[in-house]
C-alpha cells in the first residue's frame, strides 16, 4: 500500500464526473487499499477516487465501524434530514453546516464485483452522500448553509 497525494479544491479533477468501474482487478484492489491508507493517515472518514486523481467511481468510508468500499455506488432511497458540520480532506481547514438525508440506502459493488446494498443512518448517511457527490464532481462547499470557524 502507498499514500497518495490528496487533490485540493482548486484542482479541476475534483469537478469532473467519474467513469464507471468496469474492471474488478488487482489494479482496483491496489487503488482501494491506497485510498484507505491515505484516508486514515489524514484522520478522514471517507475518500473518493477523484480526491487522489483517479476519475473512477470508487469510495472508501470508515466512520469507526470498519472499512466500507463502494464501487459504482448509487443512492436508491433517502429518508429524513439532518444538519451537521462537514469538512473534506480536499478542502483542508474549512468546515461548514450541510443538510443531508438522515438515512440512505445505496447499491454498490465490492472489490470483487459482487453487488450489494448498504443502509446508512446519521454519520454513515452523511459520509455516503458526501463521497458519492465527489464522484459527480461536487464538493461539500456547494451545499454549505453557513461556514463554521
Amino acid at each position: 500500500m502507498a499514500l497518495r497525494q490528496i487533490r485540493t479544491k482548486d484542482d479541476e479533477i475534483l469537478r469532473k464526473v467519474c467513469k464507471e468501474v468496469t474492471n474488478f482487478d488487482n489494479k482496483l484492489a491496489i487503488l482501494l487499499d491506497d485510498m484507505y491508507e491515505t484516508m486514515t493517515s489524514h484522520d478522514g472518514v471517507g475518500l473518493a477516487a477523484p480526491q487522489v486523481g483517479i476519475l473512477k467511481r470508487a469510495v472508501v468510508i470508515d466512520i469507526g465501524e470498519g472499512k466500507l468500499e463502494l464501487i459504482n455506488p448509487k443512492i436508491i432511497s433517502e429518508e429524513g434530514t439532518q444538519t451537521g458540520t462537514e469538512g473534506c480532506l480536499s478542502v483542508p481547514g474549512v468546515w461548514g453546516e450541510v443538510e443531508r438525508p438522515n438515512k440512505v440506502v445505496a447499491q454498490a459493488y465490492d472489490r470483487d464485483g459482487k453487488k450489494f446494498t448498504v443502509t446508512g443512518e446519521g454519520l454513515m448517511a452523511r459520509a455516503i452522500c458526501h463521497e458519492v457527490e465527489h464522484l459527480d464532481g461536487k464538493l461539500f462547499l456547494d451545499r454549505v448553509i453557513k461556514f463554521v470557524e
